[in-house]
């Protein structure tokens, strides 16, 4: 094989695979069976005439020539696709997939509901929406945008700030008929709490008061779960008090199925942020929709812009 060997298909594969170290996750991920993969490493390796990847049974790596030649690669198929992008003109803006990830149930309740008002807008772009909670290595998984709640500390991706996300203590009717309701922040132990195992220090509450001043209150109680759909469900149940989100528990105050605990009190609002690859954020189709969700954000409850 000669240099003219090295396509850009077999290119793409070896990027992915460095940044997955696993073949057989690139050959689902591209929809290909594991020997096509194997097949373009050992083609692209055989025209650059240097091994790329080093394989073991556990994991795949790249070797030194293959770090440097991903770096090169990365940039080479990022000014491919600017280069169609701009050749197209402006079709060129509304084809062709981005990968997002967000924060669970904020995607489920409501960052879908803007993805889809996008899709109305430029009906030839796909979405690969993956919803999680945990922080995902954005390259290794092949995510262009992830929306995330919370303070963000990878100085590797491109940050946007998209506002604060306010949250207020709520819990069902039933629950504070039976228990009763607290008048004070200090009243707050006595009840139960519905708290996310996945936030460090749950087991005290930080509470703005309606003067400026700061409460924190032990915090407590027999149910504790990860996802905030899950702890929705709890709270209309009668489970017991949470901070929640507002856009999380929105349309249950509105309908009487939950009410506020404590009025004039509330738990220090969220950063929400976007987090972007840098090398995908020039691709056209990723510009329209962090220019999109930028604009559109506020209008899910509880979000304000900074």
């Amino acid at each position: 094989m000669d240099r003219s060997d090295v396509t850009l298909e077999r290119m793409r594969t070896f990027v992915r695979v460095a940044e997955r170290g696993s073949l057989s996750a690139v050959a689902r991920e591209l929809g290909v069976g594991q020997s096509t993969v194997t097949r373009h490493l050992r083609e692209l390796e055989e025209a650059v005439g240097v091994p790329l990847l080093s394989r073991t049974t556990r994991r795949v790596t790249m070797t030194d020539e293959g770090s440097r030649y991903y770096a090169d690669s990365v940039q080479i198929l990022r000014l491919v696709e600017q280069a169609g992008d701009e050749a197209r003109g402006t079709r060129g803006a509304s084809a062709g997939t981005i990968r997002i990830s967000c924060t669970a149930a904020l995607g489920v309740l409501h960052v879908s509901r803007l993805i889809f008002a996008f899709q109305d807008r430029y009906p030839d772009i796909g979405i690969d929406l993956s919803l999680t909670d945990e922080r995902i290595d954005l390259v290794r998984e092949g995510v262009d945008i992830a929306l995330r709640l919370g303070p963000l500390t990878d100085s590797s991706m491109k940050l946007r700030a998209l506002g604060q996300s306010r949250r207020l203590l709520v819990a069902a009717p039933a629950y504070l008929a039976a228990r009763g309701r607290p008048a004070v922040p200090q009243g707050l132990p006595a009840h139960e709490g519905i708290r996310m195992s996945n936030i460090a220090g749950s087991d005290t509450l930080t509470l703005q008061g309606p003067g400026g001043e700061t409460f924190a209150v032990p915090f407590g109680g027999r149910f504790r779960v990860d996802h905030g759909l899950a702890a929705r469900e709890a709270l209309v149940t009668g489970r017991g008090i949470a901070p929640a989100h507002h856009w999380l528990v929105d349309d249950l105050l509105a309908a009487g199925r939950l009410e506020v605990v404590l009025p004039g009190y509330f738990p220090p609002p969220v950063p929400l942020s976007m987090l972007i690859v840098p090398e995908r954020a020039g691709i056209a189709r990723v510009r329209l929709l962090v220019d999109f969700l930028v604009e559109e954000i506020s209008s899910i409850p509880g979000i304000e812009k900074r």
